[in-house]
C-alpha cells in the first residue's frame, strides 16, 4: 500500500542523516546556483517562460511518482491562467489539476514560511 508523505507518523517532523546527504546537497545547490545565474541574464519574458515549463515538469513528475498521473495540457492550461501566461489551445482543467496546481505554485512561492500541520480527507483531493 503507497502511504503518502502526510501520513508517516512523524510528519511534518523530518530527521535525516546530515553526512549522507551532505555531498548531495552541494551538488543541488551548486546547480541551483549555476540556474539562478543564468535566470538573472534571461529577459521577463523568458524568466516567464522557464517557470512556466519548470512547474509543468514539477507538476506532472510529482503526481506520476505518487501514481496518480495528471493529463499534461490541462496542466500547462491550468498553469497558463494561473501565471498570466498567453498561450494557445488552453483546454478546460479539472479540479484536482487546479488542486495540484495551486499546490505547486504555493510551494514554490511560500517555502520559506514554516510548515504546519492540517487535518484534511485524503479522498477529498480526488
Amino acid at each position: 500500500m503507497n502511504v503518502y508523505i502526510y501520513q508517516h507518523h512523524d510528519w511534518p517532523h523530518f530527521t535525516w542523516n546530515n553526512e549522507q546527504i551532505l555531498l548531495l546537497l552541494g551538488e543541488v545547490r551548486n546547480r541551483q546556483g549555476n540556474i539562478l545565474g543564468r535566470m538573472e541574464s534571461l529577459g521577463f519574458g523568458l524568466k516567464k517562460e522557464a517557470e512556466f515549463e519548470t512547474l509543468t515538469l514539477d507538476v506532472l513528475e510529482s503526481t506520476e511518482i505518487e501514481g496518480e498521473p495528471l493529463n499534461s495540457e490541462q496542466v500547462r492550461s491550468s498553469l497558463a491562467r494561473r501565471l498570466g501566461i498567453q498561450i494557445a489551445g488552453l483546454v478546460a482543467s479539472e479540479r484536482n489539476v487546479d488542486g495540484m496546481v495551486d499546490m505547486m505554485i504555493d510551494a514554490t512561492r511560500n517555502f520559506e514560511k514554516p510548515m504546519t500541520s492540517m487535518v484534511c480527507d485524503p479522498s477529498s483531493f480526488r
